[in-house]
């Protein structure tokens, strides 16, 4: 495809795709706006956009009790966060692996959310939130580790049973999720597992897998044969040269496949409503906020939805220079 140089045409491109993201965006900042007034303001039969906000709707959301020394602990909570950040950029300038700074950022990040309620009476929501990035984590890096072995294996086996395995995956890809809805609480009520963020993660592993293992494949693809056959024809292993020379030039698609993963395993609704019962994650709890007593005395689920949009929309912005990279190297090809 050409690229168009005509700047007529280049200005008109800009204002249709300006056009078109504040179309799609209104939404959203509606909710933030919303979420920031009182009920008497938000149901107002005029739109109010000029109002002094507040935050009682996020207090009610997320706390019991407000502490007193709120700001304080948010300070806290900052500085834990730059912490952490701080260490993995000291051990990235120090050409530490990449694995070692994940697991590093996991465990930092792991404490930090044990921490916090043993000093603030944190509300419902928070378990909710904390259980969805525990299954969303867990699941990811589950399922990355098959898929990277499966697409891998895929991408170098040459024989008939590489593309019937592909076909069988996609064929199961596009089933909807209530197919396996009723199969999957079967299982977790006879294996004592419902209601359990262990029966999520493995699910999440299963539903995941498919789109994953044809992503990574296409990635193995673009990787010529001759890169790691120097390494073998030098001693290494096929699995030494897989982890120490094909997956750092795989880091790209990796962590595309694991943004889009974590998309996915992030907005599951049907599954985590069928298998839980209260170990809810957030698109699921967000429901309990909607038609009940909450939305009859302050703007909570409006609060409750931009909480829930908050983590996708950072882990966007942080990654997505390597998500389009990714995308754009090796997962438009075949």
């Amino acid at each position: 495809m050409m690229p168009i140089k005509h700047p007529a045409a280049r200005a008109l491109i800009y204002v249709i795709l300006t056009v078109y993201v504040a179309i799609v965006s209104i939404p959203f900042f509606w909710t933030v706006l919303q979420s920031l007034k009182t009920l008497q303001e938000a149901t107002s039969p005029t739109p109010l956009f000029i109002f002094e906000p507040t935050f009682e709707s996020y207090s009610t959301l997320w706390f019991r009790t407000v502490p007193d020394n709120l700001g304080l602990m948010g300070l806290g909570f900052v500085a834990a966060n730059l912490a952490i950040i701080f260490a993995a950029w000291l051990l990235l300038q120090r050409g530490a692996p990449k694995l070692l700074l994940c697991a590093l950022i996991l465990v930092g990040y792991f404490l930090l959310f044990w921490a916090i309620p043993n000093f603030v009476d944190m509300a419902d929501f928070y378990t909710f939130f904390v259980n969805t990035l525990i299954v969303t984590t867990g699941a990811v890096i589950i399922a990355l580790a098959f898929s990277a072995l499966g697409g891998y294996a895929l991408a170098r086996y040459t024989g008939i049973a590489g593309p019937i395995i592909l076909i069988v995956a996609l064929a199961f890809s596009t089933l909807p999720s209530l197919t396996y809805a009723l199969p999957y609480y079967q299982i977790a009520a006879r294996t004592g597992l419902q209601d359990s963020l262990i029966v999520l993660i493995l699910v999440s592993v299963g539903l995941q897998q498919p789109f994953s293992l044809w992503l990574l494949r296409s990635f193995f693809m673009d990787i010529p044969r001759e890169i790691e056959e120097s390494a073998m024809v030098d001693g290494a292993s096929r699995l030494t040269a897989f982890v120490r020379v094909v997956m750092p030039m795989m880091w790209p698609g990796v962590l595309s496949a694991g943004l889009l993963m974590a998309l996915g395993v992030y907005h599951q609704f049907l599954i985590v409503r069928v298998l839980t019962r209260l170990n809810w994650t957030l698109p699921v709890a967000i429901t309990q906020y909607i038609g009940t007593v909450y939305s009859s005395l302050n703007t909570v689920p409006f609060a409750a939805a931009v909480s829930a949009s908050i983590p996708l929309l950072i882990v966007v912005l942080l990654f997505q220079e390597q998500l389009v990279k990714g995308l754009t190297s090796g997962a438009v090809k075949g």
